[in-house]
């Protein structure tokens, strides 16, 4: 049954490797509209869309977002990891759409925070009491890295971009600078995304095999399954290393912030390893601030297990804007 024209928001997710289109009303996705698209098999953001439309029977959508995983500048977005890139003059061709706007994924799911189901949020560190309007800060970990600010003002809500991945790598101890070393003689420079990332966990596993005299490759599901069964010991030291530099960024971002709201991780590699940062310890490497120890134990830390939290957040940034 085709939709009513100019009722619905049209939004987007568009990841490394997938794409995910829904309709919105208001900041609700509608049921049954969530659609997944390969983006393998197009050349171009502008083509999924018109596909989804011509998928959900020629909807004409009143606003359109996009969220993608890479830097927008100028209502202009890259992707990171992939060869695309989209405007709003394209967005709006695309779509048909008299408002549309472009976000950095990390943008989209900062405006998504209240607005997700609370079973929905794993809780890793306990959250203490906070005002509603404290600021918050999202952290995505998956095919990259990235970390945005969640500021609630009295005009509404700011979430600021940045592209945090790209930061040198902390160094805690000698272990830390051994893996840096060996980072940078493969890539000349050895940044946060080198390590708190899917290529990054792989990039970990290898560096412990150079370490033991025995080098030798995996991916991230094979590491992941590897630690969740306890079969491959290198995958447990690998996770246990990956969980304690995440804890150690994560502090450094949140005193960088000062997020009393809390501190939400979110993304495939974060959803992987939640399982397992309270045995390997993320919360100690969290807090490990010398003197500001305690102070660190203001900030609650929880990992988002909502797929469409990009989608929901991309709808609730077109609410505001069209307020």
């Amino acid at each position: 049954m085709p939709h009513p024209a100019n009722l619905y928001s049209l939004v987007a997710d568009i990841g490394g490797t997938n794409t995910r289109v829904a309709l919105a009303e208001g900041r609700r996705l509608v049921e049954g509209t969530i659609r997944r698209y390969a983006n393998a098999d197009y050349p171009g953001l502008e083509t999924v869309l018109r596909h989804y439309i011509a998928d959900e029977g020629g909807v004409d959508p009143k606003a359109a977002c996009v969220a993608v995983a890479g830097p927008v500048r100028d209502g202009r977005a890259t992707l990171t990891n992939l060869d695309w890139t989209m405007d709003n003059d394209t967005l709006r061709r695309a779509t048909g759409a008299e408002t549309v706007a472009i976000l950095n994924d990390l943008q989209a799911q900062g405006h998504a925070l209240g607005h997700i189901a609370p079973d929905k949020i794993r809780t890793v560190i306990p959250f203490p009491p906070a005002d509603p309007m404290a600021t918050k800060l999202v952290i995505g970990v998956g095919t990259g890295f990235n970390a945005a600010p969640v500021f609630d003002t009295p005009r509404g809500r700011l979430v600021a971009a940045s592209e945090s991945g790209h930061v040198n790598l902390p160094v805690r101890d000698a272990a830390d600078a051994r893996l840096a070393a060996h980072l940078t003689a493969s890539h000349g420079f050895a940044s946060v995304e080198d390590v708190l990332s899917g290529r990054g966990l792989e990039a970990v596993y290898l560096w412990l095999g150079h370490e033991a005299g025995d080098p030798r490759e995996a991916s991230a599901h094979e590491i992941m399954q590897g630690c969740t069964s306890g079969s491959d010991p290198r995958a447990v030291d690998a996770a246990r290393h990956f969980a304690r530099v995440l804890g150690m960024v994560a502090g450094n971002l949140a005193l960088i912030q000062l997020p009393f709201g809390g501190v939400y991780l979110i993304g495939g590699v974060s959803r992987a390893i939640a399982p397992f940062l309270t045995e390997f310890r993320f919360e100690a490497a969290f807090h490990d601030k010398g003197r500001f120890a305690g102070f660190m134990t203001g900030f609650g830390v929880g990992v988002v297990e909502d797929d469409y939290a990009a989608l929901t957040g991309s709808a609730a940034y077109l609410v505001g804007m069209m307020a």
